[in-house]
């Protein structure tokens, strides 16, 4: 389920698929900042994101989000694009 809102979008997934989602949201290059947050919406992770990403520092975010994904829940990513006006 995705929606947009005056921060960007939202994005609701569980296990494998919320890391994939961060994989690629972290490859696009125009995300500013993401956002996981809990099925009750707290968040538990954020991670600001830079243009050019190196993989050193992909990797160890990928894998605290599998990490976070293993566990049984819904969680939803909030990602704030470059350009997108901020709250």
């Amino acid at each position: 389920m995705t929606g947009q809102s005056e921060a960007g979008t939202t994005t609701r997934l569980r296990g494998e698929a919320l890391v994939q989602e961060v994989k690629e949201l972290l490859h696009e290059g125009n995300v500013r900042r993401l956002v996981i947050k809990d099925e009750k919406g707290r968040a538990v992770m954020e991670v600001p994101v830079t243009a050019g990403v190196a993989a050193a520092v992909v990797a160890p975010v990928v894998t605290a989000v599998a990490a976070i994904a293993a566990l049984a829940s819904e969680w939803s990513v909030d990602v704030e694009r470059h350009g997108t006006p901020r709250a």
